[in-house]
């Protein structure tokens, strides 16, 4: 504000000469004030998939950019193996996080939620993916509007779940000055904790009954969606690496759980094969031996 004031004194006549207000009357703060920097909340969400993506997974990232007006989408990653190029994608894209789904098999979905570029990195498994256009909910927010973050009290019980929230805020938490947001408020961004996983919803903030447009205001909350459940799995360090702070041991990746229910078919078919052996077996058992005096033998 010094420099403002030593402007507006430079320009003293030049303002008297128009027939305008003195720099002395206008609402100037004093310059030997102390000068208090305003903290901004810069935070910009990097977005890409990697290749073999679903269509519902790929429905589920463009229901996340709409929700988040301060994600910049990418294009898919071609390798799976070179995580590393994360962080400086995202350095490009002048990102500060980012949020990394990835695909094992076309059936399996992993999602990356990272600070970069010194980390640290989640590593979860998504559940349960239900998209806006399947939920087909009654519930609707204004496209580029900030939400409330409601998270569960569960969060706060554990070193992990604390570390989780902070990034979760962070990365769905949209800032006031972000370039597509608007200055609404209208729904609510609900993380719950159940069982050791993560459940996430989205709920619309209806102030008024509509059946009642005209009576006194009622809150209320309406889901809008999407849907899905995360399990995590790990918790590094670093962005998409590092020391490992924190790993689930109850996580069973869906590939174990496929082979063992293939192992149980196979044992199923195997007991199955068995007991037609031993089937065959006693019909070889029981066979008597064929008599000389039988009918065919007699009249050949």
């Amino acid at each position: 504000m010094a420099t403002v004031l030593k402007a507006q004194k430079k320009n003293q006549s030049k303002l008297d000469a128009k027939g305008k207000r003195k720099a002395d009357d206008m609402d100037v703060d004093d310059a030997e004030g102390p000068s208090k920097k305003r903290l901004k909340n810069k935070q910009r969400v990097l977005l890409l998939s990697s290749r073999g993506v679903t269509h519902r997974m790929r429905h589920l990232m463009n229901d996340l950019e709409a929700l988040l007006p301060h994600v910049k989408k990418d294009s898919k990653l071609d390798s799976k193996n070179h995580l590393n190029l994360l962080p400086e994608l995202a350095d490009l894209n002048n990102c500060n996080n980012c949020l990394y789904f990835e695909a094992r098999r076309h059936e399996d979905l992993y999602m990356w939620a990272a600070k970069t570029p010194n980390g640290p990195s989640i590593k979860m498994h998504v559940q349960n993916i239900h998209t806006m256009d399947e939920l087909k909910m009654t519930g609707n927010c204004l496209k580029g509007s900030r939400g409330i973050l409601c998270f569960d009290k569960n969060f706060d019980n554990s070193e992990w779940g604390r570390l989780t929230k902070e990034v979760f805020t962070h990365i769905f938490g949209v800032p006031p000055n972000a370039r597509k947001a608007k200055p609404f408020i209208d729904h609510i961004l609900s993380f719950s904790i159940l069982d050791g996983k993560i459940w996430f919803r989205n709920y619309q903030i209806v102030e008024k009954d509509p059946l009642q447009p005209n009576g006194p205001p009622q809150m209320s909350l309406v889901e809008i969606g999407p849907r899905f459940v995360l399990t995590p799995i790990r918790i590094f360090e670093g962005a998409f690496g590092g020391a490992t702070v924190y790993s689930n041991p109850e996580f069973i990746s869906p590939t174990q759980v496929r082979s063992a229910l293939k192992r149980e078919k196979g044992a199923k078919y195997g007991q199955r094969k068995h007991a037609e052996e031993e089937r065959h077996i006693r019909e070889a058992r029981r066979k008597l031996e064929e008599d000389e005096l039988a009918v065919p033998k007699v009249f050949a």
